[in-house]
C-alpha cells in the first residue's frame, strides 16, 4: 500500500460549513447507526456463534484445508458479492475474479467465498426500451441482494465487485447496512478507446436527421462499444469510480486500469490484503467522506444521477444530505477536469493525464476535501494522490508530476477550468431541479421560450421528425418520475434537441425524469421534484406558457401570473400511459416500489 503522507491542508470555510451542517442534521440518525454497527461488531465470530449444523452448511463446499483454517485457526472468511454478468461489458471481466481472490486469500492465511450475486442491468442496452423503467429501482434491488448475500452472517469482511450505474450505489447501500464489516470495492476498469465519443455523437445526430441509416449507425456504435470494460465517456459508471476513490473505498488508483492489463491482477490481489486490515465500512463512511464524494463529483462535472444515488448512500450510513448541500459545495469547488461530455477526452486520456489521483491531490491542496478521513488502506486520503504501477504480481505507487501533463483534461486548482463546480440546483415555481452546466456552452445557459409539453420522449422525437419543432421552445417532459414509471433515463432526447440547438434555435429541457449521465450539451433542468404524480407543479404547465430556465441564477420559472398559477389544476396522467408503465417485461413486479418510493431529492429510496 502507498505510505501515509503527512501533508495536510486547512479545509475551506465553505466546505467546513456544509460538513458541519450535515453532521448536525444527521446527529440522531448517525448516532443510532453507529450504535448498531458497534453492537454487531462486538458479537463472536460466525463459526463460534452459530450452531454446528449452521456452520456445516456454510462451509460444506470448502476444501479441507480451508475448513481447518476456519474452525481451528480462526482464520478470517471474506464474503464476495459479485455483479458479474456477460451483458455488461464492464462486469464481464469479473468472471474469473473469485478464483484469483480465493487464491490470494489462501496465500494470506484467510478464506474467501462467493456470498452471492446481484442483478446488474446495462442502461446502454435498455435505453429507450421498457426495461429502462426498472433501472433506477434496480439500485435498491441490488442493495437488497447484497443484504441477502451477507445475511448468512459468516463473514469477517466483504469484497464488492461492481462498476456501473446503479450497481455501485446499490452495493454500497447494501454494504453500509452491514457496516460492521470491513469492505473494499474492486473495479474492473474501462475498455480501450475506440471511436471517439464526439464522433459517435455526430453520427447519432446525423441518424436523428435521417442522414445516415441503421447500418452506418450500428457500425459507429460498435466501434465505440467494442470490448471489455466500462464505456469510455464520463457518465454514471465512471463517476462511480471517481467517487469511490474520493471516499477511500478502493485500492488507491485502481479505478481506470484496463481489465486485461497485468496490473489489474496485482490490484485485485492487493484488495484482498487490504480488506483483511481495513476499518469497518460503517465507521469509515462518515459525513466528511460523503462530502469528499460530493466534492469529487462537482470538481469533475460528473453524472447528475449521483444527486439521487448519493443521497440514498448517505442515508444508508445514517447521514442526511440534500441538493442544497450539493449547490453550496458547487459554489466553492473548482472544475478541475474535462472529460466527455464535458470535454473531448475519454476516461483513458483522463487517467493518462493523472486521473482521480491528480484531481484528489489538487482538491486536498486547495482545502476542498477532508484529508484526515479514514480509508480502507488504514491511512488518510493522501494515499489516493499517487498512481499505481507494476505487473501482475506486484504494485508500487508513484508521485504524480506537480503540473498537469495535459491541461485540456486536468488542471491544478490555481488554474481551473471554472471557479465553480459542474452541477447546479435550480428552484422556482416549477419545483427544484438540477442542471449539469459544465457541458453546456456559456452562451446557452439561459433559455426563455414557450413550453411544448410531451408525456414521453418518443412523442418529442416524433414531433422532431415531423418538423414541428423548428423554433425556440422549452420541452416539458412529464410523468417521468419514480412514482410514474420508475424514472427511466430519457436518453433519446439529446440527439434531436442538439440538432435543433445546432440550427440556432434556443431550446431547453425541463423534466421530472432523468437523463443519461453522459448528457449535457443541451440546457436541461432534470429531476424536477416533486414529480407531477406526487403533486409537483410541473403539472400546472400548459402549452405556450413562457418558461425561463436560468442555470446562471439557478431559476426555474413558469412566467405566469401568480393568481392564475395557483388556480390551475394539475395534469392527470393519461390512463393508457399509466397502464403501459405497469405491465409486461417484469414491470408489474415493481408496483410496490412505485407506490412507496420517495422523491428524487430524497434519493428515490424505496426501503424507508
Amino acid at each position: 500500500m502507498p505510505s501515509d503522507s503527512s501533508r495536510s491542508s486547512s479545509i475551506q470555510p465553505a466546505i467546513a460549513r456544509v460538513t458541519d451542517r450535515i453532521r448536525e442534521r444527521s446527529h440522531i440518525l448517525r448516532t443510532a447507526y453507529l450504535e448498531r454497527v458497534r453492537k454487531l461488531a462486538a458479537r463472536p465470530r460466525a463459526a463460534e456463534k452459530m450452531g454446528c449444523a449452521n456452520v456445516a452448511h456454510a462451509f460444506a463446499t470448502l476444501p479441507k484445508d480451508d475448513k481447518l483454517r476456519v474452525f481451528q485457526d480462526r482464520a478470517p472468511n471474506i464474503g464476495i458479492v459479485t455483479a458479474y454478468n456477460e451483458i455488461l461489458s464492464a462486469h464481464q471481466p469479473y468472471e474469473n475474479f473469485p478464483c484469483l481472490i480465493r487464491e490470494e486469500a489462501r496465500h494470506l492465511g484467510a478464506t474467501a467465498q462467493v456470498a452471492g450475486g446481484t442483478p446488474a442491468m446495462c442502461d446502454g442496452v435498455t435505453q429507450g426500451m421498457p426495461g429502462m423503467e426498472l433501472s433506477l429501482f434496480s439500485r435498491d434491488t441490488i442493495a437488497m441482494s447484497t443484504a441477502i448475500a451477507l445475511s448468512h452472517d459468516v463473514f469477517d469482511a466483504a469484497l464488492l465487485l461492481g462498476v456501473c450505474d446503479k450497481i455501485v450505489p446499490g452495493l454500497l447501500i447494501g454494504a453500509l447496512h452491514f457496516g460492521h464489516l470491513p469492505s473494499v470495492f474492486i473495479p474492473a476498469g474501462p475498455m480501450s478507446s475506440g471511436l471517439s465519443n464526439s464522433e459517435k455523437g455526430k453520427i447519432r445526430q446525423k441518424a436523428a436527421q435521417g442522414l445516415v441509416g441503421r447500418e452506418e449507425l450500428l457500425q459507429a456504435e460498435s466501434a465505440a462499444y467494442h470490448g471489455a470494460g466500462t464505456c469510455t465517456f464520463y457518465g454514471t459508471a465512471n463517476s462511480n469510480q471517481m467517487l469511490l476513490e474520493a471516499m477511500g473505498l478502493h485500492v488507491p488508483g485502481s479505478a481506470f486500469i484496463h481489465p486485461h492489463a497485468p496490473l489489474r491482477q496485482a490490484l485485485t490481489r492487493e484488495a484482498v490484503r487490504t480488506v483483511l486490515s481495513a476499518p469497518r465500512i460503517g465507521e469509515l463512511v462518515d459525513e466528511r467522506t460523503i462530502v469528499n464524494a460530493m466534492v469529487a463529483l462537482l470538481a469533475t462535472g460528473g453524472s447528475t444521477n449521483h444527486l439521487i444515488h448519493w443521497v440514498a448512500v448517505a442515508r444508508a450510513a445514517g447521514i442526511l444530505i440534500d441538493w442544497t448541500d450539493f449547490s453550496d459545495l458547487s459554489a466553492a469547488v473548482p472544475l478541475l477536469a474535462r472529460v466527455y461530455p464535458n470535454g473531448k477526452a475519454d476516461v483513458n486520456q483522463f487517467q493518462a493525464a493523472g486521473g482521480p489521483s491528480f484531481v484528489i491531490r489538487e482538491l486536498l491542496r486547495s482545502g476542498c476535501m477532508h484529508g484526515d478521513v479514514r480509508t480502507v488502506t488504514g491511512t488518510d486520503l493522501w494515499a489516493y494522490t499517487k498512481v499505481p504501477s507494476g505487473n501482475a504480481h506486484s504494485v508500487l505507487w508513484e508521485e504524480l508530476p506537480k503540473q498537469s501533463t495535459d491541461e485540456s483534461v486536468v488542471r491544478t486548482f490555481e488554474d481551473p477550468f471554472a471557479e465553480t463546480g459542474g452541477l447546479r440546483v435550480m428552484t422556482g415555481n416549477l419545483g427544484r431541479a438540477v442542471v449539469k452546466i459544465s457541458a453546456v456552452p456559456e452562451h446557452l445557459r439561459v433559455v426563455e421560450a414557450p413550453a411544448v409539453i410531451f408525456e414521453t420522449q418518443e412523442a418529442l422525437f416524433d414531433a422532431f421528425k415531423a418538423g414541428d419543432l423548428d423554433h425556440d421552445f422549452v420541452a416539458v417532459i412529464r410523468f417521468q418520475g419514480p412514482r410514474a414509471n420508475g424514472m427511466p433515463e430519457l436518453h433519446k432526447l439529446t440527439p434531436p434537441m442538439a440538432v435543433l440547438q445546432g440550427k440556432g434555435y434556443k431550446v431547453a429541457i425541463v423534466t421530472d425524469g432523468r437523463m443519461s449521465g453522459a448528457s449535457g450539451e443541451v440546457l436541461s433542468a432534470i429531476h424536477v421534484s416533486p414529480e407531477v404524480l406526487a403533486g409537483g407543479p410541473l403539472g400546472r404547465v400548459r402549452n405556450g406558457d413562457l418558461i425561463r430556465v436560468d442555470s446562471i441564477s439557478g431559476t426555474l420559472e413558469a412566467i405566469v401570473p401568480a393568481a392564475e398559477w395557483a388556480l390551475r389544476e394539475l395534469a392527470v396522467i393519461p390512463p393508457a400511459l399509466a397502464e403501459s408503465n405497469a405491465q409486461d417485461l417484469g414491470r408489474e413486479l415493481f408496483g410496490g416500489f412505485r407506490r412507496n418510493v420517495l422523491t428524487a431529492e430524497e434519493g428515490a429510496v424505496t426501503w424507508l
